[in-house]
């Protein structure tokens, strides 16, 4: 058991992205098309942090085109570049499920001044 914990913290990112739900960020993540790979953008609000360690991952959610869209993305994996906090959320929940039957103005999450 040991030694699938020293793997673990191997795997673990030196600095891991200070986010919390609600907050607005912009994601970016390494995308491979054939020998080649670019980085692309996903802004969205985080609606849930789940896990710890080497498994913990957050949910990211943004409306395009009308249509809700969801991504998962896991803390401390290598195809995630960075995680850019736009603007911090005041919220009172630590998911944030209801967003999804939510639409316009009320689906926004209230900015915390810091």
């Amino acid at each position: 058991m040991d030694a699938l914990k020293l793997i673990a913290q191997d795997s673990l990112k030196s600095e891991a992205p200070a986010i919390e739900v609600g907050d607005t960020v912009k994601v970016s993540v390494k995308i491979r098309e054939g020998d080649k790979e670019r980085i692309q953008a996903f802004e969205g609000t985080v609606i849930a942090m789940k896990g710890s360690g080497v498994s913990a991952t957050f949910t990211v959610r943004r409306v395009s085109y009308g249509v809700g869209v969801e991504r998962v993305f896991p803390v401390h994996s290598p195809n995630v570049a960075k995680v850019e906090v736009i603007r911090h959320g005041r919220v009172r929940r630590s998911k944030l499920y209801y967003l999804r039957d939510r639409v316009g103005k009320a689906a926004k999450v209230k900015e915390q001044i810091r």
